[in-house]
């Protein structure tokens, strides 16, 4: 069963603004979205910051690797520059705080744990620590639905995830899947196989479904597509055309 939102913002506002910002949430919030994918990693520091790139460079200003970074100093650079003008200066943001506007209003977050290379374990652990203590309550209450979904390729972070926060829904973010994928979700708890969706075919779309498992997809941005998949039982994609795709696409 899949008790989340069905279409999501990926990276906050897709091809619209600049991905894991402010900008971005508030661009697809402005386009109806209330359910929206994006990435965390460790700063230096050990706070989790939204970024994609263990890099700097391709959508934040400046040199070397975020864990070269406190938070501090990357909520000061700039974010937005790199998609245009109008977005000059849009700042880093910090998870907690980020997490914190989302829950705030009504966005339902699905967290993509993002760990730079050798730091699987603490940024599973932190990301899992922070979110749980946001939603305290809701894990308390066992309130599936309002519960964010935690996700990530790295087992060893989904693991620590586990661990720190066993109350959180994970999902295991899987390329292609093959022989190995049913152990991997098993192994971790997951609620959920996320998969690219060039690399699914029906067949598998109902070996998944089949086994309990919820079905997600990325980056799907052609509604044709959109609409294919959702035959075969997908039960949630995130897309980058939110000016294409609706919130309530069916």
């Amino acid at each position: 069963m899949w008790p989340y939102p069905r279409i999501l913002a990926h990276r906050g506002g897709g091809t619209l603004a600049p991905e894991n910002t402010f900008a971005g949430l508030r661009c697809g919030m402005r386009h109806g979205f209330r359910a929206v994918e994006f990435d965390v990693m460790l700063a230096r520091d050990g706070v989790p910051v939204l970024m994609h790139d263990p890099a700097l460079g391709r959508t934040v200003r400046g040199s070397g690797s975020v864990f070269e970074h406190d938070a501090a100093d990357l909520a000061h650079m700039d974010a937005g520059s790199w998609f245009g003008p109008g977005h000059a200066g849009e700042p880093v943001p910090l998870f907690g705080a980020f997490a914190a506007f989302c829950k705030a209003h009504g966005v339902w977050m699905n967290i993509e744990i993002k760990p730079a290379p050798g730091y699987e374990l603490e940024t599973g652990a932190a990301v899992a620590r922070l979110t749980a203590e946001l939603f305290a309550d809701e894990i308390a209450a066992v309130d599936s639905a309002r519960l964010p979904l935690l996700s990530s390729f790295s087992d060893v972070a989904l693991a620590a995830a586990q661990a720190n926060a066993p109350g959180l829904p994970r999902a295991c973010l899987i390329s292609t899947l093959d022989g190995d994928w049913e152990r991997r979700a098993r192994a971790l708890g997951a609620v959920a196989i996320h998969t690219n969706h060039l690399h699914l075919t029906p067949t598998l779309a109902q070996a998944v479904k089949a086994r309990g498992f919820g079905l997600f997809c990325y980056t799907v941005n052609d509604p044709a597509r959109a609409a294919e998949l959702l035959s075969w039982g997908v039960d949630a994609f995130c897309t980058d055309r939110i000016d294409l795709i609706a919130p309530d696409f069916v």
